[in-house]
């Protein structure tokens, strides 16, 4: 039952992305030729007006065809005639649809189930006993932690997410910046690390301070859905940096079925039903807003690949008065997705042969 929902939920956050270009190019007047969920030969399709609406073999992406979208055609309906604005925003649409989501399953989450009754809140509440962080010069009960090493503090998961990244130049020590009675105090070069403090549950390796919670509220779990959310977009910058500097790998790397998995694990060790469904709804939230981030990356074939080449074209034709050939644009997008689809190939394949081999 939990693969076959993780299977849904993942396939309406693709259904969803679509029917965001799908949407904003009707509204331009852009003809849309076929509007698909997943990719390979199609196992359903029917086709309603101009559109040919169908559901394909591959349960990976989908698509929204536009006329015209590698630039030739003499349909006046077709993308490439549309002015760039409207490009730009039915590229973006996709993307900005994932973005909605993610809010709305968090703020849906953090406003109404019961494990989010009170919302943690990154505020120093106490200290344990044997606590090396508290003093004049240190941490004091109150301070809202504000940044971490440059890096906003949207979350009170974040601090230990922070606190687990070494700096590079002083190793072992954090900038730490706190909110004090309404006023910013910078730590600097200030050790954090774990130490053995006595706590209710007896001794634990921790940090040595408390965090205090808050009742929700409307506002308030409008204001930690909205935080969650942009946190999530910093996660995903976060992980691009580690895959850029070498920190993590190739077999680091996940696709739709590492993200099923990961999804039908996190319900299966849930301790009820319903924590499984909560679980479930949460990681959608994370992976909407992961989509919506990676896709408009600047990369060909991306919709963020696709937009900045919308702005280049109007920009140079706008100075220059000269067109563009679209032949280099299709020739640079086609490369990507070639690229594209290789690696999803590869991932998926790595994905599969670690489920086997365990």
């Amino acid at each position: 039952m939990y693969i076959l929902l993780a299977i849904l939920m993942f396939s309406f956050l693709i259904l969803i992305h679509e029917l965001g270009h799908f949407t904003t190019a009707k509204l331009f007047g852009v003809q849309v030729n076929e509007f698909s969920l997943f990719m390979g030969p199609a196992i359903f399709k029917k086709k309603i007006g101009e559109t040919l609406y169908s559901i394909r073999t591959i349960p990976i992406g989908g698509y929204c065809a536009m006329e015209g979208e590698d630039g030739v055609s003499d349909n006046p309906r077709a993308f490439a005639r549309v002015c760039w604005w409207k490009k730009l925003i039915i590229l973006v649409a996709g993307a900005a649809v994932n973005f909605l989501a993610g809010f709305l399953i968090f703020w849906f989450l953090f406003g109404t189930t019961a494990p989010y009754e009170n919302l943690p809140q990154p505020v120093i509440s106490g200290f344990y006993e044997g606590n090396t962080i508290q003093g004049p010069d240190g941490l004091q009960t109150g301070d809202e932690i504000y940044s971490i090493d440059g890096e906003r503090i949207y979350t009170s998961s974040n601090i230990s997410m922070l606190l687990a990244l070494n700096r590079s130049d002083h190793p072992g020590t954090h900038d730490i910046v706190v909110i004090r009675d309404g006023k910013k105090v910078v730590l600097d070069d200030f050790v954090m690390e774990r130490t053995l403090v006595q706590t209710e549950a007896g001794p634990q390796e921790l940090y040595g301070m408390s965090l205090s919670i808050a009742p929700r509220t409307f506002l308030g779990s409008l204001k930690y859905a909205w935080n969650a959310t942009i946190d999530t977009v910093r996660m995903v910058r976060i992980s691009l940096q580690m895959l850029f500097d070498g920190t993590v790998g190739f077999k680091d790397l996940g696709g739709p079925v590492m993200i099923v998995q990961t999804m039908t694990n996190t319900a299966e060790q849930s301790p009820s039903t319903a924590a499984a469904l909560i679980n479930i709804l949460y990681f959608c939230g994370f992976i909407a807003v992961n989509l919506a981030v990676m896709n408009l990356l600047p990369i060909p074939a991306l919709d963020g690949g696709r937009a900045v080449c919308v702005i280049l074209t109007a920009a140079y034709e706008g100075l220059t008065h000269k067109k563009i050939d679209p032949k280099y644009e299709n020739f640079l997008h086609t490369a990507g997705m070639l690229v594209l689809l290789t690696l999803m190939a590869l991932v998926t394949f790595k994905d599969i042969f670690n489920i086997f081999r365990r």
